[in-house]
């Protein structure tokens, strides 16, 4: 397995947001974790990929067998573990070729990661045509396609995505899930938190439900019991 974590918990002070998930993602497969608001998935994303205190994190991660459960982000992400954050966070001020090059700022210099953004433009035609322009100028969908190119740059085994169609319009919803479905089809590890239920569960190779922090079992992909599962109330 690419990924493996095992007892996975993230708590805030007193509260527990996420309470022993355990899951697997392998090579070229894309696994959706769904439940309602609150459930603890964006938790489970950031406490893999080295994004909170090391304090509030416990369990064990790993990828193709290295251990990365304490590192700093930086680190996680040289070892192939790399996060596309909800709302995207690109630089606004810097070009969509700038934005690509600090997403190889841990592991290349200056050159090396220019060479690596014409390869990366080279799959995203659209970004292509625009490489020298502002990053806050693009479309929201755009931008998104722009932080999944940058996470990229990291030459990432594991790709961890946070809502990637949150607030895009519904061709550009389209477009992002196209590129998700080429990348895993490439060989991949995807975990993806997405609100957009049946867009995930119709790409997903395996949909883990979630609620108050615990999994709550495995679902068969498209499913009708995993929609009223996710629609129900949960925190």
């Amino acid at each position: 397995m690419s990924l493996v974590v095992e007892e996975l918990q993230v708590r805030y002070g007193k509260v527990a947001a996420v309470r022993g998930v355990s899951l697997t993602c392998d090579h070229g497969e894309l696994v959706a974790l769904l439940g309602p608001n609150g459930a603890g998935k964006s938790s489970t994303l950031l406490g893999i990929a080295g994004g909170l205190p090391r304090g509030a994190v416990s369990g064990a991660i790993s990828v193709d067998g290295r251990p990365l459960h304490g590192l700093a982000p930086e680190d996680v992400s040289r070892a192939g573990v790399v996060l596309v954050p909800e709302r995207r966070r690109i630089f606004a001020s810097l070009t969509v070729r700038e934005n690509l090059i600090v997403g190889a700022s841990a592991w290349a210099g200056r050159r090396a990661a220019a060479v690596q953004a014409v390869q990366v433009l080279e799959q995203f035609p659209m970004l292509a045509s625009m490489a020298d322009r502002q990053g806050g100028l693009l479309s929201g969908g755009q931008q998104q396609l722009l932080a999944i190119a940058r996470a990229l740059m990291a030459k990432p085994r594991v790709l961890l995505l946070d809502e990637p169609s949150i607030g895009l319009a519904r061709e550009m919803v389209k477009t992002v899930f196209g590129t998700i479905r080429r990348l895993r089809d490439d060989g991949l590890a995807i975990v993806l938190v997405e609100q957009n239920v049946g867009n995930a569960i119709e790409l997903a190779d395996r949909a883990l439900l979630l609620r108050k922090g615990r999994l709550e079992g495995e679902a068969q992909t498209g499913a009708d019991h995993v929609l009223s599962s996710y629609l129900g109330q949960g925190s």
